[in-house]
């Protein structure tokens, strides 16, 4: 398999918990990573968020590492993880030997984060999330490619990244957060909701500032007939936690791929993709409330049209 890890033109899914006990989460997640990788999925990534946020779970690094050991050869990447909540050299040691463990495999996404309760479990002051991240994400790029400092230059993972450097994109949703991505060379990753005019003036911004890294269009999926009780459910969750300035670069609706096969769903998307300014994706199944066959069948519904159709013409253009 070619080696995309969060590379452009890589095609990739993310992964979300159904309903169930957290054993029963954690299965899931494996048996979803391996019907990615059986469907033809480049790479899966999972998302950070604490306090039983419907969805998601708190530990993205040690989930990785339990769908690494459940595959064979897709990528795996914590992406976002929120930079802010942690200590940033533990955190890059983690990466780092995750990626020991797994060469070629690892890739890391990093975000400021946006929800109180997140900040509150890991005692950070949310009102200082924005300038810890601004402050730790230069450092922790730089430690993760091998130019690392004292003392923690010495750990032996660490000086594995001269040789292996983590691939790395940044969650964005500025024109600062664009050029900043794109002055460390890392790639970007847009909101989910985010409207194609807005993608296409960051993307933009991005690749004028010398930006090389992947645009990772970030779309929901579904093919068949759509739950449609459960996404408008899901759209007021988002709204009821998103900042206002998220919510200005929304689309009008829920932004869902709606499609009755997977080549209609390719088609969409790739539009999508062209009116974005993007070169990069990331597919979700995500609604609340679905349960764990609902996604399965979604995913076998991918294998046939979907995922070679967007790989063929992401790695021609």
């Amino acid at each position: 398999m070619l080696n995309t890890t969060l590379g452009v033109g890589s095609v990739s899914l993310r992964l979300y918990a159904s309903d169930g006990t957290s054993v029963d989460q954690v299965n899931q997640m494996r048996t979803e990573a391996q019907l990615a990788e059986e469907v033809g999925y480049d790479g899966v990534m999972v998302s950070e968020h604490h306090a039983g946020f419907p969805g998601y779970l708190p530990n993205p690094l040690q989930l990785s590492a339990f769908l690494l050991a459940a595959t064979e050869e897709i990528w795996v990447s914590p992406c976002p993880l929120l930079l802010p909540t942690k200590p940033r050299a533990m955190l890059a040691e983690e990466i780092a030997w995750l990626s020991s463990a797994y060469p070629h495999r690892v890739g890391v996404g990093f975000a400021a984060g946006a929800l109180p309760v997140d900040f509150e479990l890991a005692e950070v002051p949310f009102n200082k999330r924005n300038m810890r991240f601004k402050r730790s994400l230069p450092w922790i790029v730089n430690t993760l490619r091998g130019t690392a400092e004292d003392p923690i230059a010495k750990d032996l993972a660490i000086q594995q990244c001269k040789l292996q450097p983590i691939p790395i994109v940044i969650a964005a949703q500025s024109v600062e957060a664009c050029r900043r991505a794109a002055k460390l060379n890392a790639g970007i990753l847009f909101d989910s909701l985010q409207s194609p005019e807005v993608s296409m003036k960051l993307s933009s911004a991005y690749r004028d500032a010398g930006g090389e890294g992947p645009v990772i269009l970030i779309r929901r999926v579904w093919i068949g007939n759509p739950p449609t009780s459960k996404i408008q459910a899901q759209m007021e969750h988002y709204h009821s936690y998103a900042s206002d300035r998220a919510k200005d670069n929304w689309s009008h609706g829920d932004s869902t791929v709606l499609a009755q096969n997977g080549a209609e769903a390719a088609e969409r998307l790739l539009k999508i993709l062209h009116n974005s300014g993007c070169d990069t994706v990331n597919v979700r199944v995500h609604v609340a409330g679905l349960e764990a066959n609902q996604i399965s069948e979604q995913l076998e519904a991918h294998k046939d049209n979907l995922v070679p159709l967007l790989k063929s013409d992401l790695r021609v253009n």
